[in-house]
């Protein structure tokens, strides 16, 4: 056989993350018996749009937080921080500044910016869709959905929540940004929830895994590292480019469970892959540190969950 009739295929690991088995295997390996069950449906609710997007009142659904310099570091570089999360739903007016982090949640630290928050708040870009006519309206306030373990408490009172705000607002169709593993897994279970009640939604996201095994209706996938799925940082052509993807989902799905792949490619080196949560590349003594680390944070978290919930 000739060269130029040999098949050149991209690298094996040049394909989506799965996060599932990666966090999977991350925290078995920190000596955490009992594996995390992963929300898993097969109907998925589905709603059409009920009048034109130039029509429509966009909502922007976060699972960022407004930042507070109390609570330690939370800008580029900065630790997994379990002192900066939040276990209320809450919303916050569009205009003025805006400060959204996300050194709370697990996100890719060593690939993803965290300090262009573009890359994870679509908020500019929304605007310019609505400048340029192609929205009717973005609604007075954006809403941050809290990054809960639990499946019964994100269904049962977050959820909930996020629809009264939502329905305060006028809200007709939402986009709803994750960042971190369980992120995905909280904005998967509102989106369905949302469109249960007649709202249309797309997740934009990048743990395509999780998003699909959960069940949703519309997801536009970026490959792009944890915490950057709304786009690539410094790159007001990338944030247009994924934001009018997620209006033509929303416009263009013809049944629940599509999912359309943006073409931006994050690096032309997929090495990156390898990095999140890939205890194969760490030493001993790195996975006893993390190990410490990540019981220590359960702590913390645990202790803000009681004093913001009760329980």
């Amino acid at each position: 056989m000739s060269k130029t009739s040999e098949l050149i295929f991209a690298p094996e690991r040049d394909q989506p993350i799965r996060y599932m088995d990666r966090t999977r295997s991350y925290y078995l390996g920190l000596g955490y018996e009992n594996p995390y069950v992963w929300a898993h449906y097969i109907d998925v609710p589905f709603t059409l749009l009920k009048k034109p997007l130039a029509q429509s009142v966009l909502g922007l659904i976060t699972t960022a937080v407004p930042h507070d310099p109390s609570k330690g570091p939370q800008g580029q570089g900065a630790p997994y921080n379990a002192a900066a999360k939040f276990y209320q739903p809450y919303q916050q007016s569009i205009e003025g500044g805006i400060d959204l982090r996300i050194a709370h949640v697990g996100v890719d630290r060593k690939n993803a910016n965290m300090e262009d928050s573009n890359c994870w708040f679509p908020l500019d870009a929304a605007k310019r869709a609505l400048a340029a006519g192609r929205i009717g309206a973005v609604s007075a306030n954006f809403y941050g959905l809290p990054t809960n373990r639990s499946q019964h408490h994100t269904l049962e009172v977050d959820a909930p929540r996020i629809l009264e705000m939502l329905k305060a607002d006028g809200v007709d169709v939402a986009v709803l940004i994750p960042n971190c593993p369980i992120c995905h897994q909280g904005q998967s279970l509102l989106a369905r929830y949302l469109e249960a009640a007649g709202i249309s939604t797309v997740v934009t996201g990048a743990a395509k895994d999780i998003v699909e095994y959960c069940g949703v209706p519309r997801l536009l996938f970026s490959d792009f590292p944890l915490g950057n799925a709304a786009a690539k940082p410094n790159d007001v052509s990338s944030q247009d480019l994924n934001f009018e993807l997620a209006l033509r989902l929303l416009e263009s799905a013809p049944a629940a469970r599509t999912t359309v792949q943006s073409p931006l490619v994050w690096s032309v080196d997929p090495l990156w892959k390898l990095d999140y949560s890939n205890l194969e590349k760490m030493s001993s003594q790195e996975i006893l540190r993390l190990r410490e680390e990540a019981e220590q944070a359960r702590i913390t978290a645990r202790e803000l969950r009681v004093n913001s919930l009760g329980t």
